[in-house]
């Protein structure tokens, strides 16, 4: 009988957590790459589903690199739930921000007699 607190080997949870990461890196790369025409040209809120797709999956994997390296799996819900709805707040945000205010610039140069200067 194991002792308590006693060590205990934690590859199958680094394993585990390297397939996940890897798995989803994987199909966010196979997506840049292939870039299907029915999720690249289809826009909804002037932003592709593509994009769509992108901006879940990245906002997946930091919520798992919470859950997995910040040991928030091992806390109570409103622990978790308060660091991981307001990062997930802040990085819709900003990424509400970025792209809104990218959107605005590109139509500014690209609609106006204004000239592209970098």
């Amino acid at each position: 009988m194991a002792a308590e607190g006693a060590y205990h080997s934690n590859k199958k949870r680094i394993w585990t957590v390297f397939v996940i990461m890897s798995l989803i890196t994987i199909v966010e790369v196979i997506l840049g790459i292939i870039k299907p025409d029915s999720l690249h040209h289809a826009h909804i809120f002037g932003l592709s589903i593509l994009n769509y797709i992108f901006i879940i999956l990245t906002i997946v994997k930091a919520y798992y690199i919470m859950w997995a390296f910040m040991h928030l799996e091992h806390e109570t819900a409103s622990l978790r739930w308060s660091v991981a709805g307001v990062l997930t707040f802040l990085c819709v945000y900003l990424i509400a921000l970025v792209l809104t205010e990218g959107n605005y610039i590109y139509e500014v140069f690209h609609n106006s007699q204004y000239k592209w200067i970098f």
